[in-house]
C-alpha cells in the first residue's frame, strides 16, 4: 500500500511539473491554443501543473491514509470532468486515455486508503 501511494504521489508531481515548467509543450498536447494574452499559460501552470505538485508533494509530507485518499478524491474529479466531457462535449480517443490514467490514479488510491 505504502508503495502504491507514493506511486501516486510522485506520478502527480511528475505530471504537473509538465504543466507548471512546460506550459506550451502542454497547451500543445492538450489541443489548447496560446494567444498574445498569457493568461491561458498561467491557467495550465496553475491548475494542470503546480496543483498537481502541490498535492502530490502534500500526500508524501502527510503521508496519513487521508492525505493519499485526498490524492484519489483529486484525480477522481479529474476524471469525473473528463468524463463529463466525453459526454457533453462528445469523444475522441485522446480524451479517453486521459481518462484511464485519471481513474487509474484516483479509483485504487481511494480503495486502498479508504477501504
Amino acid at each position: 500500500m505504502d508503495i502504491l501511494n507514493i506511486i501516486f504521489a510522485l506520478a502527480s508531481i511528475g505530471l504537473g511539473c509538465f504543466g507548471w515548467l512546460a506550459p506550451r509543450y502542454t497547451m500543445g498536447v492538450l489541443n489548447l491554443t496560446t494567444t498574445s494574452d498569457t493568461m491561458g499559460m498561467s491557467e495550465v501552470r496553475a491548475s494542470a501543473g503546480c496543483l498537481f505538485v502541490g498535492m502530490g508533494i502534500g500526500a508524501l509530507i502527510i503521508g496519513t491514509p487521508a492525505a493519499y485518499a485526498m490524492l484519489g478524491f483529486c484525480w477522481c474529479g479529474a476524471a469525473a470532468g473528463r468524463l463529463t466531457s466525453l459526454i457533453v462535449d462528445g469523444q475522441s480517443q485522446k480524451k479517453w486515455g486521459y481518462f484511464l490514467v485519471e481513474a487509474a490514479v484516483g479509483i485504487p488510491a481511494l480503495w486502498l486508503n479508504l477501504g
